[in-house]
């Protein structure tokens, strides 16, 4: 499969099923360890009217990780061709590695009112903003402590301890732009955090400007009367 054919499935969100609405980008950003993706898999677990965003990347497979699951794994050679031919919504180099969002498949499922997940870093979250800021609603996840973001690190164990302080030499950089963020959620206890998260995309589904189809049914409604 190819990350232009991969589309999330259809949703009708919270808004009323007669009323269209377009579909959002919901962006969860944090340094490395802080709990985004994890809260991003409860969210899509709880939610079905959301799916995720699959990102294409030049950094190799790590062990569980499927191609077109967890992100489409290209070479370096490819990335700068989807990058040249506008491809990507948008890309960046994060611990030496290139990452990016491929364009289509995100702009079909906002037309058609579907909604799309985002894990993605400030880097991304900025060029995001610069090309379609109506449809995007980002949230800035913060560790409760320097403490407990390393101790989540090395809880993972999937890296050496170079990476490890690498991460954490990056996190007060990254931990810098929270302000760029529409939302911030302390990853303290993840239960509370992703019951604010779906509180955050409720209410954000709601908003009027994009139930687009809003005015038909308030006009058929005043029809009715």
């Amino acid at each position: 499969m190819t990350p232009e054919a991969a589309t999330p499935p259809a949703a009708a969100g919270d808004t009323h099923p007669e009323i269209h609405r377009r579909g959002l980008m919901l962006v969860l950003s944090s340094p490395s360890g802080a709990g985004k993706t994890t809260i991003s898999r409860q969210l899509l677990e709880r939610d079905e009217n959301l799916a995720m965003s699959v990102s294409v990347t030049t950094r190799p497979m790590r062990p569980g990780e499927e191609e077109g699951v967890d992100y489409y794994f290209v070479s370096p050679e490819r990335f700068r061709q989807m990058v040249a031919n506008r491809e990507l919504l948008e890309h960046a180099k994060v611990f030496g590695h290139e990452y990016g969002t491929p364009r289509f498949a995100v702009e079909a499922a906002l037309s058609e009112g579907r909604d799309v997940l985002f894990d993605i870093d400030w880097q991304g979250t900025q060029q995001l903003r610069d090309s379609a800021r109506g449809d995007l609603v980002s949230i800035f996840v913060l560790p409760p402590s320097a403490e407990a973001l390393e101790s989540r690190l090395r809880s993972r164990a999937q890296d050496s301890e170079e990476v490890i302080a690498g991460r954490m030499a990056k996190a007060s950089e990254e931990i810098s732009h929270y302000p760029e963020y529409d939302y911030i959620i302390v990853n303290k206890v993840l239960r509370k955090s992703v019951t604010q998260a779906e509180a955050i995309l409720r209410a954000e589904r709601l908003k009027l400007a994009r139930q687009t189809g809003l005015s038909d049914f308030v006009q058929d409604l005043k029809n009715d009367l």
